[in-house]
């Protein structure tokens, strides 16, 4: 009888720390839940929710609640736990880097691009990153993946891949044009250079793409990448000089020279294979060409007048050499924010937005610019159109106000965003489809 009591009181007390265990455990998983459900809510606030390009979508019937993908994304709060199940928080601001997609134990993340509602026109491109169009290929962020490391992995990839079909013996000029020198374009080039192919990089603008019109003290976000004729590059967080100077001494030490402000024109099929014409009315042959133009192509522009005074620009290179000036900024993105806060340490700087609120900001940027207005360092004018610019004012029309607005100025900087290049890619004959929630990345 004490034998059954005692065993009786032993399997109580366990049973009564395993329930407890539980109950912890489940009030736990409870909270963290409550908490992803407010920042979920607070990112369709802040209109973050929804994504805007590469995305991660996660399979709950396969997933198991580990956390990897949590744990491997660079990024904050892109993906949470709720109810048991990862789910995506802040959507528009995944970057692509793939990480949780490679770190999910059960395979229960692929990599989707566009949703129901929102489309995201990509060009045809096969797994060789080879387009409709036969031996014109793209690579990149053209291709629907944007970060620095996917980008440098393609245009090693595609050269590869062009390079098995260039014949020893054309009579065109070059074996591959490379056309743009970002991310994909440089590392295209080395390791054109690397297979002894003979090859020209054209660039519309200044090496690096879109990685040189990021403002001087932003941080780029990147991840290991293995660069041809480098080896590995183990940078998680760096300034855009520094990336730019480690470029520049690949391409110096290797002989490479980018031809820059060679815009693209036209791309026509020939019997050899390319010819590609310029802006200054140069022409190049080539037996293969790869696209690494990136997503954004030219600036958007206002189309007022005076928007073509030298005044102007569509990029901000050295914020800390401008001072002194009365500037304004055009723009509600995480760039022109970016930007207004960068000149507003030592300059006079208005911000003008022409909604009515900011949205799909990095939380960081939401912050100091609430802390700006707040401190009343930056003047920040919502609802707002630029009229027209002048030497030494511009005007706005601001939403519900009769009269114009007339600012006292000579700086302007426009962050309007890009015109996609979607016209320039149909003329060279590619077909651009428009993705609705596909998957460009899913295991098999």
């Amino acid at each position: 009888m004490e034998n059954l009591l005692e065993q009786i009181l032993i399997y109580g007390a366990v049973a009564i720390f395993l329930l407890g265990v539980v109950f912890i455990y489940v009030r736990k998983l409870r909270r963290e839940s409550k908490i992803v459900e407010e920042k979920i809510q607070r990112a369709k606030e802040d209109g973050l929710h929804e994504p805007v390009s590469l995305h991660p979508v996660v399979d709950v019937n396969s997933c198991i609640q580990s956390g990897a993908c949590i744990r491997a994304c660079p990024e904050h709060d892109i993906l949470g736990i709720r109810n048991g199940k990862a789910t995506v928080i802040n959507a528009s601001q995944c970057v692509g880097h793939g990480a949780c997609f490679h770190a999910c134990p059960t395979q229960a993340i692929s990599l989707f691009i566009g949703t129901e509602k929102r489309g995201v026109d990509l060009p045809h491109v096969n797994q060789t990153f080879e387009t409709n169009v036969k031996g014109m290929f793209i690579a990149g962020e053209m291709g629907g993946m944007g970060l620095i490391r996917n980008a440098v992995e393609q245009g090693r990839q595609a050269v590869q891949n062009l390079a098995k079909g260039i014949k020893k013996e054309s009579d065109a000029q070059y074996d591959l044009i490379v056309i743009g020198a970002g991310p994909a374009g440089i590392s295209a080039t080395l390791e054109a250079k690397r297979l002894k192919l003979k090859t020209i990089t054209l660039e519309q603008d200044t090496l690096g793409g879109t990685v040189y019109n990021f403002p001087r003290a932003k941080i780029v976000m990147t991840s290991p990448m293995d660069l041809p004729l480098y080896g590995k590059v183990k940078l998680y967080e760096t300034s855009k000089p520094e990336l730019l100077d480690l470029w520049n001494e690949v391409l110096s030490k290797n002989e490479i020279k980018i031809s820059e402000k060679q815009k693209v024109n036209k791309i026509t099929k020939t019997e050899q294979g390319f010819c590609v014409e310029c802006n200054n009315g140069e022409l190049y042959t080539s037996q293969r060409v790869l696209l690494a133009i990136g997503r954004r192509g030219t600036p958007r522009k206002l189309n007022v007048p005076g928007e073509d005074l030298p005044k102007v620009a569509y990029r901000l290179l050295e914020p800390e050499l401008i001072s002194g000036n009365k500037i304004l900024v055009v723009g509600g993105g995480d760039s022109a924010v970016e930007s207004a806060l960068l000149l507003n340490e030592t300059n006079e700087v208005t911000l003008s937005y022409r909604k009515e609120t900011f949205s799909r900001l990095k939380p960081k940027n939401r912050k100091n610019l609430e802390e700006a207005i707040e401190s009343k360092l930056l003047d920040v004018i919502l609802n707002s159109n630029v009229v027209a610019i002048d030497e030494d004012y511009v005007r706005l029309k601001v939403v519900q106000q009769d009269e114009e607005l007339v600012i006292e100025n000579n700086l302007v900087y426009i962050f309007a965003g890009g015109e996609l290049p979607t016209e320039f890619l149909r003329n060279a004959g590619i077909e651009i489809t428009t993705k609705f929630g596909e998957a460009i990345l899913k295991h098999t």
